[in-house]
């Protein structure tokens, strides 16, 4: 009898634990659906006019419109099968350069520089991009490895660190402080040798420099970057002046930002955003300088993405689209969703 009733218990616990463990597999695969759907929605919306619904070169409506080099082909697994998981990220999040010959940035062998290909790393959290990293996986028949549970895990832990190593170093700095001025007071003295508690006072200040970066770094993982609202610049400048930084604008444009990647100007360009032929006659400078700085805290959900632009860069493509004063089409021209 005791036999039997250790028999069903034995087989009561193996079935847990297949059950257990199939509940895990299950919850693994899951996560990585839910991240995967995720990508696939912000692939569809920020992507795929230029990539392609399949991530196939020529699929996109915008591929055949845009300057070289033109997007790759994210259905071939020979190749992206090639590149880590964190060099896919590093390409959609990284800081523009400007790949003028010899009048640009200085670009490493191994730095992705294509002024066609935007960066997001503005505009989207990391966990989104890394939910299209895992998405762009499943384009050439792939799972991405990079494991985002962790991440959280990890970051939240840095957080939780530093939030005690400054409580404690408060807590010191204070005591220290309190002491300080106690015996300053009975010394009859009006105000505390500060050198007394400098080594507490140095560490509370580097406490909580190390606890607001690791609370940054958890914002940016789970929520999109803000920033403060544009301020109005100063666009009065001499004819000179603003026919100089009209043709850096001209470079930036083109070289840096990839403006003609999304915008036509001469029939020449990308057919995503509206056309830009007489930017100078529609559209006004502060307004400009505005949008291509933060175009989100304009339109939220523009495909537009935020390029990191500098007070110098925004300005300088400002005075180049000013100069864009080509005459009325005999048609109106066709809107394009932006």
């Amino acid at each position: 009898m005791r036999t039997i009733v250790g028999l069903r218990k034995i087989v009561l616990v193996s079935a847990l634990a297949g059950i257990s463990a199939v509940a895990g597999a299950a919850g693994c695969t899951l996560f990585q659906s839910e991240q995967v759907a995720k990508g696939q929605k912000l692939y569809a919306h920020y992507c795929m006019h230029c990539h392609g619904e399949h991530g196939r070169q020529n699929e996109g409506y915008n591929w055949g419109n845009m300057p070289d080099p033109r997007p790759k082909d994210l259905s071939n697994r020979s190749e992206m099968s090639t590149f880590k998981d964190e060099e896919i990220f590093s390409t959609i999040s990284r800081d523009m350069k400007d790949t003028t010959p010899e009048k640009g940035d200085k670009i490493g062998d191994d730095e992705f520089a294509v002024p066609t290909m935007p960066t997001f790393k503005y505009t989207l959290s990391e966990e989104e991009i890394w939910s299209v990293v895992a998405y762009v996986r499943t384009l050439h028949g792939m799972k991405s490895e990079f494991d985002i549970p962790g991440r959280i895990k990890k970051l939240e832990g840095e957080q939780l660190t530093a939030q005690k190593n400054f409580d404690q170093s408060k807590q010191t700095f204070d005591a220290a402080q309190k002491k300080a001025e106690d015996e300053a007071e009975k010394a009859g003295k009006d105000e505390a040798d500060e050198s007394v508690y400098a080594k507490e006072q140095e560490a509370f200040i580097a406490a909580k420099k190390a606890l607001d970066t690791a609370q940054a770094a958890l914002t940016s993982f789970k929520e999109r970057p803000k920033y403060a609202a544009i301020q109005r610049p100063d666009l009065t400048m001499k004819p000179d002046q603003a026919a100089k930084l009209a043709d850096r604008g001209k470079q930036l444009y083109a070289n840096k930002y990839g403006c003609n990647a999304c915008h036509q100007v001469n029939d020449t360009g990308g057919a995503v955003g509206p056309a830009l032929d007489r930017a100078g006659f529609r559209l006004n400078g502060t307004w400009v300088f505005r949008w291509v700085k933060y175009p989100q805290s304009m339109k939220p959900e523009t495909r537009m993405p935020n390029l990191g632009l500098n007070d110098d860069d925004a300005k300088a493509v400002t005075m180049y689209l000013d100069t864009l004063r080509a005459p009325k089409p005999d048609k109106p021209i066709e809107k394009a969703a932006n």
